[in-house]
C-alpha cells in the first residue's frame, strides 16, 4: 500500500520517522487503553479465551454493536480469516459476550447489545491489495486499518476500506432486545419494504447522497435502523410511513428547529445516536435536506 509521509515544518524541515511496533502487545495496550478515542468503542476485555482461540480485545461500539480487534505486527499473518472466525463465533455465542457486556456495564446496557452489525477491526502494520480486495469480496463488517508510531507519542491510523455489510441474521439471534415481548416491532428493512413507494425513492435518494459525500464512511445495516459512520456514528436512519428521520450530531440549540421539518431530540428516547432529527416528507425538502447533511459531515471531519 501507499506509504503515508509526516513533517515537521516549525524551525526548518524535518521527516518524523513512523514504523510498526516493535512488538505486538505494544500497539494493542495502546488500542486498549484508548479505544474510545481512537475508534469510538467501548472496551470490554482483554485475550478474551474461547474455545478455540482468543480475541485480542473485545468492545461495544456506539451502536451497542460487538466490536472485536484483531492485531497483527507482521503484514504475512493472516489476521482477516481469523477474525472472520471470531466473528462467526460471537454470533453463535451471544449469551457469552451478553455475560461480559452486564459484568461490565450493567443489566440496561446488556440487554440492549444489538447483534444484528458485529465488526472486526484488524490491526496491523500494513496490508496488501490482496486483503483489500478479498474483505470486499467476503462482504463482511471486516475493517482493515494500518498503523504506524512514532517514539510513543504518535500514532497513525489509516482505514484501507468501507465496509457496506448486510446485517447479520441467524436462528437464535433476534439483534436486539424485544425477543420476549408480545409486540414484535418491524425491523428497519421491514419498515422500508411496506413503506410507500415515495418514501423508498426519497430513502434511496438519501442514502445516495449520503454515500457521495465521504468515501471513507462505512454502513451499518442494524436491526432498527441505519448507520452511517466514520470513527463514530455521522447519520442514523429510520424509515416510516410518511417521513425519514435522519438523526445528526448537529447541536439542536445552534441549529434551528422548524416545526414538522427538524425536532430536538434530546430529551426524548430514539434509536441510533445525534439528537437533531430531521424528517424528509417529500422531494420539495430534499436540497434542504441536502444542505444540512453537507453541514453535519463538515462539523464531522
Amino acid at each position: 500500500m501507499s506509504e503515508i509521509r509526516i513533517f515537521k515544518t516549525k524551525n526548518g524541515v524535518e521527516e518524523i520517522i513512523l514504523q510498526e511496533a516493535k512488538l505486538e502487545r505494544q500497539i494493542q495496550n495502546l488500542v486498549e487503553n484508548n479505544m474510545e478515542k481512537f475508534f469510538g468503542v467501548r472496551f470490554i476485555k482483554s485475550e478474551w479465551a474461547i474455545d478455540d482461540g482468543r480475541m485480542d480485545s473485545i468492545g461495544l461500539d456506539e451502536n451497542n454493536c460487538p466490536v472485536i480487534f484483531e492485531y497483527k505486527k507482521s503484514q504475512n499473518d493472516n489476521v482477516i480469516n481469523q477474525g472472520l472466525f471470531y466473528l462467526d463465533w460471537l454470533v453463535e455465542h451471544k449469551e457469552a459476550f451478553q455475560m461480559l457486556v452486564r459484568e461490565k456495564f450493567g443489566d440496561d446496557t446488556c440487554d440492549s447489545v444489538d447483534f444484528s452489525a458485529p465488526s472486526v477491526f484488524c490491526i496491523a502494520g500494513d496490508f496488501s491489495n490482496y486483503d483489500v480486495h478479498a474483505v470486499k469480496q467476503i462482504g463482511r463488517n471486516i475493517k482493515l486499518v494500518k498503523y504506524r508510531i512514532h517514539d510513543d507519542d504518535i500514532v497513525l491510523f489509516e482505514q484501507l476500506n468501507a465496509p457496506k455489510a448486510a446485517a447479520v441474521i441467524s436462528q437464535n439471534n433476534d439483534g436486539g432486545s424485544n425477543s420476549t415481548s408480545k409486540y414484535v416491532q418491524k425491523t428497519h428493512l421491514e419498515k422500508l419494504e411496506s413503506a410507500p413507494e415515495k418514501i423508498r425513492m426519497l430513502y434511496r435518494e438519501v442514502c445516495d447522497y449520503i454515500e457521495s459525500l465521504d468515501d471513507d464512511l462505512s454502513v451499518n445495516q442494524l436491526k432498527y435502523y441505519v448507520a452511517y459512520r466514520k470513527v463514530q456514528n455521522v447519520f442514523c436512519i429510520e424509515v416510516y410511513n410518511s417521513y425519514i428521520a435522519i438523526r445528526t450530531k448537529l447541536d439542536p440549540k445552534k441549529n434551528d428547529i422548524i416545526e414538522g421539518f427538524t425536532r430536538d431530540m434530546t430529551h426524548t428516547g430514539h434509536y441510533g445516536t445525534g439528537d437533531f432529527e430531521i424528517q424528509l416528507k417529500n422531494e420539495s425538502q430534499l436540497e434542504a435536506v441536502k444542505d444540512l447533511l453537507r453541514k453535519a459531515i463538515d462539523e464531522q471531519n
